[in-house]
């Protein structure tokens, strides 16, 4: 399977115990939908296969699992930090009409005042607020992404309007 098939949806962050058991951190936002049967791990460039033999979903974004072949903590070691994947035929379907703030990722910001600060290359989630960043004059701008900020979004354009605090992007110009 190639890179192109498959979607990305997290990566094995570290091991646990002496059996081989191993922690995934899911960067997927919808990762209790997934079917986690079989995963591919990204080893040198090419997907490998990985039968999973047991899985504990935790609440936090992870879960704790066992492949098959790999009962020992030395064969787990070298699966930390390896990309995980999905086929894309296992992408759970959205409603057209879920739309999420990290969503906005590569859309044009314009602002009220200053007009066009450029396109969104990141959407951060913290536990308060979602920010967005923008390369403006060649610096990150940062903003958060609220409904006191937010003007309007057009998705059929994948424009962004915003009206930010005066001052906000003087500090990055």
């Amino acid at each position: 399977m190639e890179l192109t098939d498959s979607f990305y949806i997290g990566y094995i962050s570290k091991t646990r115990g002496l059996k081989g058991e191993v922690q995934l951190f899911f960067e997927y936002d919808d990762y209790s939908d997934l079917e986690l049967d079989l995963l591919f791990l990204e080893i040198d460039r090419k997907l490998v296969p990985f039968f999973v033999e047991h899985i504990q979903l935790q609440p936090n974004r992870t879960a704790y699992l066992f492949f098959e072949d790999v009962d020992h903590v030395d064969k787990a070691q070298p699966l930390i930090r390896k990309k995980v994947y999905l086929p894309n035929s296992k992408k759970p379907q959205r409603r057209p009409d879920d739309f999420r703030m990290t969503d906005l990722k590569g859309y044009w910001v314009i602002d009220r005042v200053h007009g066009e600060l450029g396109q969104i290359s990141e959407v951060h989630e913290y536990p308060q607020q979602y920010v967005a960043v923008v390369i403006y004059s060649g610096n990150e701008l940062m903003f958060p992404l609220n409904e006191q900020l937010i003007v309007s979004i057009d998705r059929e354009s994948k424009t962004l309007e915003v009206d930010l605090p005066e001052g906000l992007i003087d500090v990055y110009a």
